[in-house]
């Protein structure tokens, strides 16, 4: 639903929010079966072989976390729910409760895709992809503010009623 401001506008995207990453479950869950092989492995196997079962758990789940993470990390410039507030060249994603402030640089470029925007930088790497809007007239009118064009009949339409 798109409603204008005074300085821009206040869209609220339609999807869903992504599901919760489970990855620390699964890093529990392995650390655990982990703790019980070596605990297995310190009373079986000579003293050599045990530390090395140790130092193999300790690695492993440094490389598991890490991956986990750079997962996240790169998933992060997703945007599909929430509310977006948008202005000439900034926006604020507030969803969950939790705010972030994007400030668009002189060198990125907003590009649409159908019902879906994609923000890159001069280097056309993606900073940002954002999805949920309703209607294909939102996504142009999200371009349009964040570019500082003025919005025309294409863009938004308005209904007014009368009391």
């Amino acid at each position: 639903m798109l409603k204008l401001t005074d300085d821009g506008a206040k869209i609220t995207l339609q999807n869903q929010p992504p599901s919760k990453d489970n990855g620390l479950f699964w890093f529990g869950s392995a650390l655990l079966v982990g703790a019980v092989a070596v605990a297995l492995a310190m009373s079986l196997l000579p003293e050599r072989l045990a530390i090395g079962a140790l130092a193999f758990l300790i690695i492993g789940s440094f490389i598991f976390n890490r991956q986990r993470q750079q997962r996240k990390k790169s998933m992060s410039g997703d945007i599909s729910s929430g509310v977006l507030w948008v202005r000439v060249g900034e926006l604020v994603h507030d969803s969950n409760g939790r705010r972030d402030h994007i400030t668009l640089s002189d060198g990125d470029k907003v590009t649409l895709f159908g019902e879906q925007l994609q923000i890159v930088d001069t280097d056309n790497v993606r900073k940002y992809h954002i999805s949920g809007f309703d209607t294909v007239q939102e996504a142009q009118a999200t371009k349009a503010i964040l570019e500082g064009q003025a919005l025309n009949k294409r863009h938004v339409n308005i209904k007014m009623n009368e009391d």
